[in-house]
This record gives structure tokens, sequence and C-alpha cells, in this order.
């Protein structure tokens, strides 16, 4: 149970560091990332990282996990992160199946589209159900995998944030974008396909 729990609250902060602006700032370093591959799993802004073992830490105590439920929940979570961000194509019957137990890279994949209302679908890193209960599920890009674009949409020279001063500075300037959660719509046509 503690693991479930720790992985709703995730999912959760996942939600606000996209629908709070100065959050979003933060970790659009890991959507500017344009090769969406394993290393796109472990690319997080510190300060990104910092908040979310604070967040993690609050979690645990609230809830009072067991120490080894907490770290299962960080290998599970650690591991499907990086399976999640892996540049791999599964037989389509094989991710159909697999993506009702934990998050597929076809399906986290459409997270990193450019598109606003991709952006804001698909939020999960381990367990998938909570983008089906929270209407966030995606189940393909609007353009296909093999046409959609990935990155920070509107972000000036994706080059400047390939090295790591880049990255560690991206989010104190430019424009944070318009990928607030109140602009997503939740319920469109395209959230059942």
């Amino acid at each position: 149970m503690s693991i479930v729990a720790l992985d709703l609250a995730v999912w959760l902060q996942h939600v606000t560091f996209h629908a709070v602006p100065a959050l979003w700032r933060l970790h659009r370093v890991h959507h500017a990332d344009l090769d969406f591959d394993l290393t796109t799993g472990a690319r997080f802004h510190p300060i990104e990282m910092v908040l979310s073992a604070l967040v993690k830490l609050a979690v645990v105590a609230l809830i009072g996990a067991p120490v080894v439920a907490v770290v299962l929940f960080e290998v599970l979570l650690s591991a499907t992160a990086l399976f999640s961000h892996a540049n791999i194509s599964l037989p389509p019957a094989v991710d159909r199946w697999l993506r009702w137990v934990v998050v597929t890279p076809d399906m986290h994949r459409v997270h990193h589209s450019i598109d606003e209302q991709e952006t804001n679908s698909n939020f999960g890193f381990n367990l998938p159900w909570w983008d089906r209960l929270f209407g966030a599920y995606r189940a393909q890009p609007m353009a296909g995998h093999g046409a959609m674009t990935i990155g920070v949409q509107g972000h000036p020279d994706p080059r400047e944030v390939a090295r790591l001063p880049g990255m560690l500075m991206m989010p104190f300037h430019g424009d944070a974008g318009s990928y607030g959660i109140g602009h997503r719509h939740w319920h469109d046509e395209h959230a059942a396909h």
C-alpha cells in the first residue's frame, strides 16, 4: 500500500510541476531533451530533485511507510523512469497489454510532445493507473509517433540546453510557455485514442 501511495504522490507532484509556472520552469529542463532516451529519465534540474525528495519525505512521514517499502519504491521508480524513457519500440500487442500494468516508452513518449495537450497527459513513470483514473491518459499522439515533435514548444535554441551550464540556467531565463494544466482539455476526443 505504501508503494502505491508513494506512486500516486509522485504522479500528483508531476502534475503540479506542469501546473505551476515556477515549477514548470524547473521541469522543462527534463522536457527540453530532444533525444528521448535513457538519459532523459535522469535529466532533472537539481532544484527539482531536491523538491521531489522533500515531497517524498513528507509523504513517507505522513503515511508512516516502512523503510523496505520506501527502498523498493525508489528502486522501482528509478527502473521504470529509465524504462519509460527508453528509446525502444515494443511489439504493439505487447505494448497494449503492458501499459495496463506499467508505463511503457510509447505511452510516456506522448508526454514529451511539444503539443501542450499531449505534454499535459501521461504523467506516470511507474504505474499507469493514475492517468486513466484522472482522465490524463492519451494512447497515441495525434500525429503518430513518427511525426510527433519532442521538446519544449517555443524554446528558442535547443542546443542551449545540450550542455550542463545551459540546463542549470534554463529555469531562470526565457518565457515559461503555456503548458499550464488549465490549458489542458482533459476530456477531448483524442484522450480515448
